[in-house]
């Protein structure tokens, strides 16, 4: 039975075809949630990437565990911030990633960038090279983000040319849903916009400089570092004189330090979080997070004092 025989044959090449295809996708490692999300809109229909840094493991201060390593030593492209950010995979990619590719997303052109702003405490993130230390919370921002998939999208394409259209098309797709997110939060933060905040960790400077929101302050530069008395009665001093609405801590913070801050004060108390270390990774994370934290600031600044 001749066309039987090559219609299973046919078959077999067709799966063998796929397998092979699957097969060769690039192997993508990112290092925290956000950048996660935004690779994985990029390879979506090609691949998936693999996340180093699950919820909560914070990329300031780390050792890597025996998987991460093994993930580290396979991986053909590797998605991080950068070299002052993700400290603890200097010396491991050193000794394990071989021939990948490394896309240090702080150093891609068309990033905005801004300077580390000093708290008293300008040690933490010393930047590697000359001038003032860089801020590297960048992914919060979506100008920054459309950079972002722009340049992963190229070097995705670079090591699987098959699917370079399919990460153009993803790229371009995303960017689009990015220009639509800004002015979804233009619109949720318009009424807030005069509202004076401060924060724990100075993280947010990305998110209030693209969406006019008025910062006054923050407790301090390293989340790893309880603050002292003396920078909390400072804090507290800049939240009376300035008429701060609300304290924004963060998940990892105990939040007997925000009453500490705020008591005797109208603030009130919200968190914020960076990484979106409570939310689902996969490729809708980056706006969920994003949306989250226009939610959190509108109704923690919208809301009157108590």
């Amino acid at each position: 039975m001749p066309t039987r025989l090559q219609f299973a044959l046919c078959s077999l090449c067709l799966l063998l075809a796929h397998a092979s295809s699957a097969l060769a996708q690039p192997r993508v490692v990112t290092t925290i949630p956000p950048l996660h999300s935004l690779t994985a809109l990029v390879m979506e229909g090609a691949g998936y990437p693999q996340l180093l840094l699950k919820g909560s493991e914070s990329p300031h201060r780390y050792s890597l565990r025996p998987s991460q390593t093994r993930l580290i030593a396979s991986a053909e492209i590797i998605v991080r911030v950068g070299a002052s950010f993700e400290i603890f995979m200097n010396k491991p990619l050193r000794a394990l990633a071989g021939d990948a590719v490394v896309i240090d997303l702080d150093k891609i052109p068309g990033i905005q960038h801004f300077s580390v702003r000093d708290h008293h405490e300008h040690h933490y993130h010393k930047h590697y090279g000359h001038g003032p230390a860089r801020d590297p919370h960048i992914w919060l921002h979506t100008g920054n983000a459309a950079e972002m998939v722009k340049v992963i999208a190229g070097i995705l394409a670079g090591k699987d040319p098959e699917n370079s259209a399919l990460y153009a098309g993803n790229a371009a797709r995303t960017s689009i849903r990015l220009r639509s997110l800004k002015m979804e939060i233009d619109r949720m933060v318009q009424p807030v916009r005069t509202q004076p905040f401060v924060t724990f960790h100075d993280a947010w400077q990305y998110f209030t400089a693209e969406f006019g929101l008025k910062f006054v302050g923050a407790l301090t530069l390293n989340p790893e570092r309880k603050p002292g008395a003396r920078r909390l009665a400072q804090v507290r001093e800049t939240v009376r004189k300035t008429g701060a609405r609300c304290l924004f801590s963060e998940p990892q913070f105990p939040s007997s330090l925000a009453r500490v801050v705020v008591r005797g004060t109208p603030a009130k108390i919200g968190v914020l979080d960076p990484v979106g270390a409570k939310l689902s990774p996969g490729s809708g994370l980056y706006f969920s997070l994003m949306r989250q934290t226009a939610l959190e600031m509108t109704t923690c600044l919208g809301s009157s004092g108590g």
